[in-house]
């Protein structure tokens, strides 16, 4: 059976560095960090004071008040996301069959400023006063269940948790659940908000942040020899993905093709990738294969490109592996660079990031970057977008636990 041609008709985003795509794309074109000083709590005697928080954001201009209390920041991040996402595909449930349509959302703490907040409501005023909104404001699915009540969407309706790999996964298995027939169209991607003094103390006391706390915007510095850890942030990426028949039956608007994903474990260790990061080289090689490509088709890769120390020199060797002598061709940048680290939803943030940059022909830059590492000796595009022709673009995401996910977009060809 001849599998159905999936595109992208929609795209939603809200990052540190910009709360639209339009304004998220511009800063990543210009190189505009999105890291600051944490401003949403103390951080008197933290080891880390900087992180990838989103700013001027009134929730008030998409959510009603009152619902908007029942829900955990990343759920409302979802939904402003998916609201500018649906509404960019021009897609009106109410016109379509809301069977055929699903959500699948990937995130990886989920509600964890809620379950922080309760916690210490159980502890200071006692068990009758923990909110009877605790649980379903906490859980990891209910940002993707929201969604569908929202826009009565009644498809498949699934979340994807697998740490920082969580909204690469999602839209991946978005993919997979059109393709078997089980839906036409899916809202798709990840949704974090994690950005807390309890979650910035664990990272940083198992020495994964940097601590480059003077100089906020420079603190991101993938493949960078001064890299010394990523920068927690937050933020939501959303796509909506349809079948090329249904998305030119409504006559919508096509960004780009969703052509491959692939995924592996490092079976390895909890934190760190494996040896020359060959679980990564094998995601990588299924998602050139599920996208019907040869190594050489890809044009650019938006890389995970933490600024960790392991995670940057696995990944490159990694990209050697499965791109052999072709890889001194290839163009790559981290994003992250200037966005942090949306853990669950950084691969979809970077998946909006690369629709855009097949549709723009230009690829944002890793900036910061300033001593080449021996061990990362690609091209990184440092510190300035370069606009060449980008036909298909390949988005990397590695998760604590050794998950790999990986997704190829391609150019859109239309040839009916």
């Amino acid at each position: 059976m001849l599998k159905p041609k999936v595109v992208i008709t929609g795209l939603g985003a809200i990052a540190p560095n910009g709360n639209n795509v339009d304004t998220f794309w511009s800063a990543l074109v210009a190189g505009k960090s999105g890291i600051n000083s944490i401003k949403s709590y103390d951080t008197t005697d933290h080891l880390v004071t900087i992180a990838g928080e989103i700013k001027n954001f009134n929730y008030e201009d998409h959510l009603d008040r009152k619902d908007a209390r029942k829900l955990d920041r990343f759920s409302i991040l979802a939904l402003v996301a998916a609201e500018e996402a649906i509404n960019n595909a021009k897609l009106d449930s109410s016109t379509l069959d809301p069977d055929k349509i699903g959500v699948i959302i990937g995130s990886g703490v989920g509600g964890v400023a809620t379950l922080v907040e309760q916690q210490n409501v159980l502890q200071n005023k006692g068990p009758k006063r923990v909110s009877p909104h605790f649980v379903p404001k906490m859980i990891a699915n209910i940002a993707a269940g929201h969604i569908a009540i929202r826009w009565n969407l009644k498809g498949p309706n699934q979340t994807i948790v697998s740490a920082c790999a969580s909204g690469t996964d999602a839209i991946g298995i978005a993919l997979r659940l059109i393709q078997a027939g089980d839906a036409e169209a899916i809202i798709t991607g990840g949704s974090e908000a994690s950005v807390l003094s309890l979650t910035i103390a664990g990272f940083a006391n198992m020495r994964a942040l940097s601590t480059r706390n003077n100089d906020p915007e420079a603190a991101s510095r993938p493949f960078d020899l001064d890299r010394d850890g990523f920068i927690l942030s937050e933020g939501s990426g959303i796509l909506v993905i349809e079948t090329e028949k249904h998305a030119k039956a409504r006559n919508a608007p096509i960004l780009a093709e969703l052509a491959g994903y692939g995924a592996s474990d490092d079976a390895y260790h909890v934190t760190q990738p494996s040896e020359g990061g060959a679980g990564g080289a094998k995601a990588m090689q299924r998602a050139i294969a599920n996208a019907g490509l040869k190594p050489k088709d890809i044009s650019y890769i938006n890389a995970h490109g933490t600024s960790t120390p392991y995670n940057d020199k696995n990944e490159s060797k990694a990209i050697r592996t499965v791109f052999g002598e072709y890889a001194d061709k290839l163009k790559i940048s981290s994003t992250k660079s200037m966005t942090g680290h949306l853990l669950g939803a950084s691969g979809a943030v970077e998946a909006v990031a690369s629709v855009k940059t097949i549709q723009q022909q230009i690829a944002p830059p890793t900036i910061n970057y300033q001593i080449p590492d021996p061990e990362c000796d690609l091209n990184y595009i440092p510190n300035k977008a370069q606009s060449f022709e980008i036909n298909s673009v390949m988005s990397n995401s590695f998760g604590f636990g050794g998950h790999n996910g990986v997704l190829v977009f391609k150019k859109y060809i239309n040839n009916t």
